[in-house]
């Protein structure tokens, strides 16, 4: 690293049309009257999810969020209404192309709204945002079993671990089976696989997940088919841009999932951290029925710009810090 390589990675322009991005957020937002938030950047219980590192600050059980999520739900278990927050974010050991460990986050929360309905509001905020660009892409919605049988021909979620072990080391797969779990093997292949056959220059959005996939979202019970998670992810083209949930409101099944959360870091021989206990007694208060999304900002504007990494829509990126 060139010690004196002073100068923004992103260039005067490239800040100027940054600022109007997020004005445009802003003022989408406004017109439907969703509350804009600030929740805190350094929070006192780190991420369980055993596939995001937080990181730690020397100050006793403190930790840069990865996300404002737990807090904002805390909000909304106070009945704040509908929120937003656009705030800067943290995760240990992302970097690349299209990953940076501080990057801009917006996320929403609307509540009564199923996440079907949110779905469509993140395709008007996109036309919003770019209408000399992303509003004449073509939108595809599509399941996570329809894609997998078009890409794969069969359903990735109903396939024997053993089959989907062999279908991931076919594709380059090296890892410890002892140390893998479903949800990894399943974004392994989703990542080599099934993400890039997506077409280009079309927003793509994929919902219904498998439940080994849930994270943070409500499971719906199929009397017919398998349960799903009530999850969507959106693509611009191939790149992941937001992450969206019909949101878990049961505390006792949340605490659940942060125990197997911590079991999978074991496995991992990642450090062993506590589930957030005021994020569980707001639940316990009563959470009201939600839908939820983050997407990645820097993602959003580099697509918009043509851009081909994030770093060139930072003012510094992290090798120029």
């Amino acid at each position: 690293m060139n010690l004196e390589q002073w100068q923004p990675t992103a260039s005067l322009r490239t800040l100027q049309q940054r600022a109007q991005l997020i004005n445009t957020i802003r003022r989408f937002f406004a017109a439907r009257k969703v509350l804009e938030v600030f929740t805190p950047v350094v929070v006192k219980c780190g991420v369980t999810d055993p596939h995001l590192d937080s990181f730690a600050l020397a100050t006793a059980a403190s930790y840069l969020r990865t996300s404002p999520e737990y807090a904002m739900k805390r909000l909304l278990a106070a009945a704040s209404g509908d929120i937003y927050e656009l705030g800067p974010v943290f995760r240990q050991g992302e970097s690349g192309r299209w990953h940076n460990p501080e990057f801009h986050m917006l996320e929403w929360y609307r509540v009564g709204w199923s996440y079907t309905r949110l779905i469509d509001e993140v395709i008007e905020l996109l036309a919003a945002c770019s209408a000399d660009k992303l509003a004449l892409w073509p939108v595809q919605k599509i399941s996570y079993a329809d894609l997998s049988r078009q890409v794969l021909g069969q359903e990735l979620a109903t396939l024997p671990d053993a089959h989907c072990l062999e279908l991931a080391r076919s594709h380059g797969w090296h890892a410890q089976a002892d140390k893998t779990s479903r949800s990894v093997l399943l974004d392994f292949i989703f990542s080599h696989l099934l993400q890039p056959a997506l077409p280009r220059q079309t927003l793509t959005v994929i919902y219904d997940f498998p439940v080994c996939q849930a994270a943070l979202a409500r499971i719906r019970n199929n009397p017919e088919a398998p349960p799903v998670a009530e999850r969507f992810e959106v693509f611009l083209g191939q790149l992941e841009l937001a992450n969206g949930y019909q949101e878990l409101t049961d505390a006792n099944e949340q605490l659940q999932r942060f125990i197997e959360d911590q079991r999978q870091r074991d496995k991992l021989d990642r450090p062993a951290l506590e589930p957030d206990r005021k994020l569980l007694a707001a639940m316990r208060h009563g959470m009201p029925e939600c839908s939820g999304v983050a997407l990645g900002v820097e993602r959003l504007l580099s697509v918009m710009l043509d851009a081909g990494n994030v770093a060139d829509s930072m003012s510094f990126d992290w090798n120029r810090r």
